[in-house]
């Protein structure tokens, strides 16, 4: 069971290339295994800072794409 995961990697990939952060030498949304956090929803790595969320709907994301993506300060709510 995905909780969501496929929906909201669909969304973050979009966001990311209207913001204008997709492309060479920018922002990468990929898929990967469970991460160990299955159980738990979905998860999202942000490299290189390893910096670790966790989110529950659409408006999380797009706080993290504006706070840490576009201006680099992370969102502490929704660290794992």
């Amino acid at each position: 069971m995905n909780k969501g995961a496929e929906a909201a990697f669909d969304y973050m990939k979009k966001k990311v290339k209207q913001q204008g952060l997709a492309g060479a030498g920018k922002v990468r949304v990929n898929r990967a295994g469970c991460l160990d956090r299955c159980e738990v929803g979905p998860v999202m790595v942000v490299y290189p800072d390893a910096v670790w969320y966790t989110f529950v709907d659409l408006e999380d994301i797009d706080e993290i794409v504006e706070s840490h993506l576009q201006h680099g300060k992370v969102v502490e709510r929704l660290l794992v």
